[in-house]
């Protein structure tokens, strides 16, 4: 055996069994951040790789071998008490128990070597969206310093980035090194999203939440129903004609409290066009079964489940502040609601949409051609490995600082 040839094996052998941690809040098998996690532990795990994963809470099946759940119970009077707690525990157990190549980070922590950044700059959203008396609060010193901690040009930690364009934002307010930054494509799951006929997904939608079969349905899915803006939805289906109103159902689907939306429809007089239903594992089907998808969010990172719409023929419409927004205007797939938002913008833009589809419209069939174009090229990009191959690099990496 020749002496290069040794060094490759030895290398191979080396990078067979590499260990992460796995560190995030809370896991239910309806977030995206959350099948983002498990799909990138698989795909170790099925490396020959050993994840072990931190949680104060599993909702869902246990994964599969070499995959490790930890239940760490955290205590405190406010939820970011409780984060720092269960940060606290968790690394000190990673540190005593487990001898790890990477700490993987999904929430805002300090002490990681990567974080996963789902969500888009606290920071910002503070100072544009909330007033400065919050920024006086104990909860944002918190997260403002939690943030720092991972963003800082001191700080070592990698960022795994879903939205190229929030990185600026980050950089704006922490000068953070552009080697830091990693570029993830967007991953739509061919399997997740396989298409069924359209008529007989029409009847399953309607079926499933006991609606008449001529309804023409709107859906907005995810978890935590005001920042998907649930409640501007509301605001403007009550600002519909009568005759749309007649046959117009909005389901929205997700985990969160209902009742706040279902106050609000009752007072605008719109509390039955309003379906509020708990996560759902069928939801591509229930996506090909609809006619619009909406999806008003106040801010969102990225937003997967507007792909996700256009991957199930599905037109969108989406408020601008989504960082996956531009995809539906590149795909000319639906409509984007501009920023800075008003209401009477998304009423309108809604209207109009609504009065071509109840047209049935030869534009609404355009859109969901053009969507379903537009996602056969973003699966082509990534086949759910682009993570998971990061990761790899990253540890091989600190493996090699180390020794």
């Amino acid at each position: 055996m020749s002496f290069s040839h040794t060094i490759q094996l030895l290398f191979s052998m080396r990078a067979v069994d590499l260990k992460f941690a796995f560190l995030i809040f809370k896991y239910f098998p309806y977030g995206g951040m959350q099948r983002d996690m498990l799909r990138t532990a698989t795909r170790l795990a099925a490396m020959g790789h050993t994840v072990d994963i931190f949680t104060m809470s599993w909702d869902g099946e246990q994964p599969a071998a070499n995959i490790h759940v930890h239940i760490v119970p955290a205590s405190g009077w406010f939820n970011y008490q409780k984060y720092q707690h269960f940060i606290h525990r968790a690394q000190a157990m990673i540190e005593q128990d487990f001898s790890v190549d990477l700490m993987v980070g999904y929430n805002r922590m300090g002490g990681l070597d990567v974080y996963f950044a789902a969500d888009p700059c606290f920071i910002e959203r503070a100072h544009h969206q909330r007033s400065w008396l919050y920024r006086l609060t104990p909860r944002y010193r918190w997260f403002q310093k939690t943030e720092e901690l991972i963003f800082s040009p001191a700080a070592r930690t990698e960022m795994l980035m879903v939205d190229m364009a929030e990185k600026n934002v980050f950089q704006r307010w922490y000068q953070t090194q552009e080697s830091r930054f990693h570029f993830i494509p967007p991953f739509l799951s061919s399997e997740r999203l396989q298409l069924h006929d359209r008529d007989e997904m029409r009847v399953y939608l309607r079926q499933a939440f006991d609606l008449p079969q001529d309804a023409i349905v709107m859906l907005l899915v995810g978890s935590g129903f005001y920042m998907k803006g649930l409640d501007r939805a509301v605001a403007a289906i009550a600002t519909l004609p009568g005759h749309m109103l007649q046959r117009l159902k909005l389901v929205a689907i997700g985990q969160d409290k209902p009742e706040p939306f279902i106050k609000l429809a009752r007072k605008l007089g719109v509390s039955g066009n309003l379906v509020i239903s708990k996560g759902r594992p069928d939801i591509p089907k229930l996506m090909q079964g609809a006619d619009l998808y909406l999806h008003p969010a106040y801010r969102e990172n990225t937003g997967l489940v507007i792909l996700e719409a256009l991957a199930s023929g599905l037109p969108v419409m989406a408020t601008a502040s989504c960082g996956y927004a531009y995809h539906v205007q590149e795909a000319n797939a639906g409509r984007v609601v501009p920023i800075p938002f008003v209401q009477d913008s998304l009423n309108q833009l809604l209207r109009e949409t609504l009065t071509l589809i109840f047209a049935a419209d030869s534009q609404v069939g355009a859109w969901r051609r053009h969507g379903l174009q537009y996602a056969q090229g973003v699966m082509a990009a990534n086949d759910g490995s682009a993570e998971a191959n990061i990761l790899l690099r990253l540890a091989e990496a600190r493996q090699k600082e180390r020794t």
